[in-house]
């Protein structure tokens, strides 16, 4: 009696899930790039993303010239109102090191729009050009 109750039980969950999108399989995640240039004493530098269901979110350095050894901070911060990375935005993640061509996990996020943060790790003695991917659901 009870196997039947908790069999019916875990399918009407299965079924839940799947029905509301349930989490995103990480392989399954979009990538979106991002670049940009930091000077030493730079502000953030924010890119906008959205998720359309919950899942993981990490992000990857693939590019840093001239010194490809800086490392640089990234964190996640919650869109404004209109979608726009600009003004006091709510900080999802703390700011993490992240190093060239090191996956940094972030977190999982729900679904909404995001704003996606670069700014100086070690202090920087040159103009440093990078480029990376978000990887999110």
């Amino acid at each position: 009696m009870h196997s039947k109750f908790f069999a019916a039980a875990a399918l009407a969950l299965c079924c839940f899930a799947a029905g509301c999108g349930g989490v995103t399989d990480p392989s399954q995640n979009t990538t979106t790039p991002f670049n940009g240039v930091m000077n030493h004493g730079d502000n953030i530098k924010f890119f906008p993303f959205s998720t359309s269901k919950t899942g993981e979110v990490s992000a990857k350095i693939t590019s840093l010239t001239p010194v490809s050894n800086v490392i640089m901070q990234i964190l996640v911060a919650q869109a404004n109102g209109d979608g726009g990375c600009t003004g006091e935005l709510g900080l999802v993640t703390p700011q993490l090191a992240a190093q060239l061509n090191v996956s940094v996990f972030l977190g999982q996020l729900q679904s909404r729009r995001y704003c996606f943060g670069v700014l100086e790790g070690t202090p920087l003695t040159q103009a440093e050009t990078y480029a990376g991917t978000i990887s999110h659901p």
